[in-house]
């Protein structure tokens, strides 16, 4: 539930972009928007892998969408572990395996599958959060399986329960295995942006490469995805081909100009066009103040389910996905009600279909590993108010205490 609040600039960066309709391979075709790229990615590398000495390492690239993001992540990955090791004779053959969380994105089984490694779901606790000890034990057992880890897939804000998993530990893991860490931080990369709430985001600057969707919680109009990597030169490394008929080396300019040999696409929009003019209108501080005004607005629904009759916390939230219960009064008595679980897990998609018939509200809801239905309230607008919040307690209170 949200009010219907376009970002103005976002929005005019948007139509700029549809009316340009340009793509960014060589920098011919796109001068300017291939160096506002270079700017923005510049600027994110400095943010996210902050350096001591204050240089900015790495690069990035600009993808259609999250899944997309996570899938080249996956290939640097498999590419980087497979150059680590091309020197060793007495391999015959890699069966290489992943680990993320039983929490993390699907696209990262779906990438798994198209990669051709296996991928291993880790135990997360009673917060969404990976479990290190089942991931170290799972690394262990593949290794006496003569098969090799290379990766592990950590996550900054998971779907459901927007759980955080334990970056610093994982990293490491990884160290400690030498392995590849990619963290998707689709959802909670935002919280960069707020000196107040970027905690949460403490070990992420370890990881190898780092999904970032602004079109998420920056509310950037879709789509706007990056992904980042403290490796300058393995997209090059991995991806190019310098097709002669674009990529000349005699052109009068550098060759780094050329971004579109490091991609796997080649032709693709410039989504950079709408972030930059965000950024440029708000400033950074104006994406602070957006964040923390949802990560307040969120701790205040969060207390509201606390306070009232009929609400109850899946688990403490600690990001802007708040997982409730709405309890209907005749479960309220749990003890004297039989099949409890089974009654509870019909109740969200009974509520939500009265809701969207009255045209008032649509949350989604979702069971959770053993877990009955629930709903997942998410604030990404920052147009949401206080008003809104109530309201949303009082309809769902109004067509659910007669169920």
């Amino acid at each position: 539930m949200s009010r219907l609040r376009l970002d103005p600039y976002g929005l005019a960066g948007q139509w700029l972009t549809d009316v340009l309709n340009c793509s960014v391979y060589t920098y011919e075709v796109a001068p300017v928007l291939t160096l506002m790229e270079s700017t923005v990615i510049t600027k994110l590398l400095s943010m996210f892998y902050k350096e001591e000495n204050g240089t900015t390492i790495g690069d990035g690239l600009f993808c259609p969408g999250g899944s997309f993001a996570n899938g080249t992540a996956i290939n640097l990955a498999r590419f980087w572990f497979k150059k680590k090791i091309q020197y060793n004779k007495n391999i015959p053959s890699m069966r290489l395996v992943l680990f993320t969380s039983e929490d993390a994105h699907y696209s990262i089984s779906k990438w798994g599958n198209v990669c051709d490694v296996e991928v291993v779901l880790i135990k997360t606790d009673d917060y969404g959060r990976m479990d290190v000890s089942d991931l170290r034990f799972n690394i262990l057992e593949e290794q006496k399986k003569k098969n090799y880890p290379f990766c592990v897939t950590a996550t900054a804000g998971t779907t459901v329960l927007g759980a955080f998993d334990p970056l610093i530990e994982i990293a490491d893991t990884c160290q400690e295995f030498g392995m590849w860490l990619h963290v998707d931080a689709a959802w909670g990369g935002g919280l960069v942006f707020s000196k107040k709430h970027s905690v949460l985001l403490r070990g992420i600057q370890r990881a190898d490469s780092i999904l970032f969707n602004p079109h998420k919680l920056l509310a950037v109009p879709q789509q706007c995805s990056l992904l980042l990597c403290k490796h300058k030169s393995i997209f090059k490394e991995a991806h190019s081909k310098e097709a002669p008929y674009l990529f000349q080396k005699d052109k009068f300019y550098s060759r780094d100009l050329d971004v579109g040999d490091k991609y796997l696409q080649c032709g693709r929009r410039p989504d950079v066009l709408k972030f930059w003019f965000m950024w440029q209108a708000k400033g950074t501080s104006g994406f602070e103040k957006h964040v923390d005004h949802l990560m307040k607005l969120s701790a205040l629904f969060k207390e509201e389910v606390e306070k009232r009759d009929g609400f109850k916390l899946v688990t403490e939230p600690c990001f802007i996905n708040v997982c409730f219960w709405f309890i209907p009064p005749y479960l309220r008595i749990q003890n004297s009600v039989y099949d409890y679980k089974k009654r509870l897990n019909e109740v969200a998609p009974k509520l939500k279909e009265k809701m969207i018939k009255r045209g008032s509200l649509m949350i989604n809801y979702q069971p959770l590993h053993k877990k009955p239905n629930f709903f997942r309230f998410v604030i990404q607008n920052s147009g949401v108010n206080i008003e809104d919040i109530l309201y949303v307690f009082d309809e769902m209170e109004n067509l659910g205490e007669s169920m």
